[in-house]
């Protein structure tokens, strides 16, 4: 079996991220030795640069990457299986996406600035939110296992040597914000398949859609990408 590696990055320090965080309390669960955790404890450093340490990494240690957000509960007892499974289909997986992307789109799942949902039929992916099991909600946004054309960031899995051979990298001017869509649009560029994957788990958040880091990154891919 080819080894797994999380790569997470946390504002808590080592021992508070496996007492006090979603990510620290599900994973070590699994008791695989095939299974690693590249941490980034006590982290202020953007997500795209600590993914890309990681990935610069993985170049003489080849592995599956699993950048993975630390307010995510992992509750798939499976989940090895299925993120080996969803590989074997897809270049690089999520657990929501959108199957088009439409011009100026400021998010995976909206069409316009003022967050207005597409319709049912282009999204894909099922994800839980809340604190802890059962989910408060349990978002529905279309079937799993779809080719799409946009991943959430919350979690994205692939091989190492998929991006090395393509040389994708996040683009670093996108600490929190777009550094999803960006790296989904890189992707697209390189003609790998990306798709959404059944994978159960709950995430504690639900973004910060808005906000003035928000609107700085809106900013920073528009000027990047032209819509």
């Amino acid at each position: 079996m080819k080894k797994i590696r999380f790569v997470i990055g946390t504002r808590k320090n080592r021992n508070a991220f496996f007492t006090n965080t979603a990510a620290g309390n599900s994973i070590p669960l699994s008791n695989d030795p095939m299974v690693e955790l590249v941490l980034f404890p006590e982290n202020t450093a953007g997500l795209s640069k600590i993914y890309n340490i990681a990935i610069e990494e993985s170049i003489n240690d080849p592995a599956i990457l699993i950048f993975m957000h630390d307010d995510v509960h992992m509750l798939d007892f499976f989940w090895a299986d299925q993120i080996l499974n969803s590989l074997n289909k897809f270049d690089i997986v999520g657990l929501a996406g959108n199957k088009r992307r439409a011009p100026n789109q400021p998010a995976w799942a909206f069409i316009d600035e003022k967050f207005t949902w597409d319709k049912f039929e282009n999204l894909s992916g099922v994800i839980g939110h809340g604190k802890c099991f059962p989910p408060s909600n349990l978002s529905v946004f279309g079937p799993p296992g779809q080719e799409v054309k946009l991943l959430d960031g919350m979690l994205l899995a692939t091989y190492s040597e998929t991006l090395i051979k393509n040389n994708i990298r996040f683009d670093e001017r996108f600490d929190f914000h777009f550094y999803d869509l960006d790296f989904c649009r890189q992707a697209e560029l390189a003609n790998l398949k990306m798709g959404t994957w059944p994978l159960s788990v709950i995430h504690e958040s639900i973004g910060n859609f808005g906000s003035e880091g928000w609107i700085n990154g809106y900013q920073t891919y528009f000027d990047k990408w032209k819509e």
